[in-house]
This record gives C-alpha cells, structure tokens and sequence, in this order.
C-alpha cells in the first residue's frame, strides 16, 4: 500500500492511501491549506494502525 499526496483543483493538500492493486481505500475527505496539515494527517492515519476494533452492530441503539 501506499500514501499519495496532491494538490487538488482549489489548491488545497489531499492524501489517498491505494491498495496494492491500485484501487483507493481511504482518502483525506477534505482539503488542507497547509502541506503540513495534510502530512500530519497521513500519520494519524498510519497510527492508527493502534485503534482497537469496535463492532457496532452488536452495540444496543
């Protein structure tokens, strides 16, 4: 897999993480200004490879 950053047509920072077989599996869902911003986002999604798994549906609404 792989973090591909870019600019997008607003000018604004973007990620989207690709899948080996090329297909986007997660991306950004919102513009940054800053280059920073948008690198500090891929981290926290690389981080989260820590984030314990909840399931919902057995979850009383």
């Amino acid at each position: 897999m792989r973090f591909e950053m870019y600019r997008d047509s607003a000018g604004e920072w973007r990620w989207r993480l690709r899948a080996r077989n090329g297909e986007v599996i997660a991306d950004s869902g919102e513009g940054y200004k800053r280059r920073e911003d948008c690198e500090h986002g891929i981290e926290l999604v690389r981080q989260s490879a820590e984030a314990k798994f909840v399931d919902m549906t057995t979850q009383i609404a």
